[in-house]
């Protein structure tokens, strides 16, 4: 645009340049508000109310319809899609009944403080690959079984696998927000290791021994 407006330059090519829609803002700001108190206070869920303020930012004006279209990311769409089928394959694989198998007989032998940070770690790695609701789903049965049959308290095993499952920093897959900014900011694979990595290893020996402090393990 700086080219354009240029009395030095002409640019003779097409270009599609976005207008800001000033006298709508008020609008726009009041549907956000709108929207984060809605789910906020529990009078709709945040997919609805969300939902809805995409409809009345079109209706508003705020929005056109295509330019709603064209802000969709797709290709985080389809990355998420294809999670979906990661996960199925490794039920009907047997891999969810071999990783239980495993790791209840791994717990026999640790003391209850190192289990958790097992279930903490493992719960991690696999978030890295799935979305953090499969790795959810995924082990937090499997957390409660193992903590019953070592008579230990399942709310510590389900706290320690929910907040681990949301500590996704070290591939760009692994969460939503990771693929977004992986594209437009120009990163590779590997930056989100050598961040990651050591902020996951910060939290695994945070997190387990304040859930206990909160929950107690017994």
């Amino acid at each position: 645009m700086g080219l354009q407006t240029s009395r030095d330059l002409l640019v003779i090519g097409q270009r599609d340049l976005e207008t800001l829609r000033r006298e709508k803002a008020g609008i726009a700001i009041a549907i956000s508000v709108g929207v984060v108190l809605a789910a906020a206070f529990n009078v709709l869920p945040i997919m609805v109310s969300a939902l809805l303020g995409v409809v009345l930012m079109v209706i508003t004006g705020c929005l056109k319809p295509g330019e709603l279209y064209g802000t969709v990311r797709w290709d985080i769409i389809f990355l998420l899609a294809g999670l979906i089928p990661l996960g199925i394959a490794m039920k009907e694989s047997g891999t969810t009944e071999w990783l239980a198998e495993n790791l209840v007989a791994l717990g026999g032998n640790l003391p209850g403080y190192w289990l958790l940070t097992l279930f903490y770690v493992v719960t991690v790695l696999i978030t890295e690959v799935l979305s953090n609701n499969a790795s959810v789903v995924l082990l937090l049965p499997i957390a409660v079984e193992v903590a019953k049959s070592l008579s230990l308290n399942p709310l510590a095993f389900m706290f320690t696998v929910m907040f681990a499952a949301s500590n996704s920093f070290m591939t760009p897959i692994g969460y939503q927000t990771n693929t977004m900014v992986y594209g437009p900011g120009g990163y590779r694979f590997l930056d989100f290791a050598r961040v990651g990595a050591p902020l996951s290893l910060l939290m695994a020996l945070i997190i387990p021994p304040l859930v206990i402090a909160l929950y107690g393990l017994s």
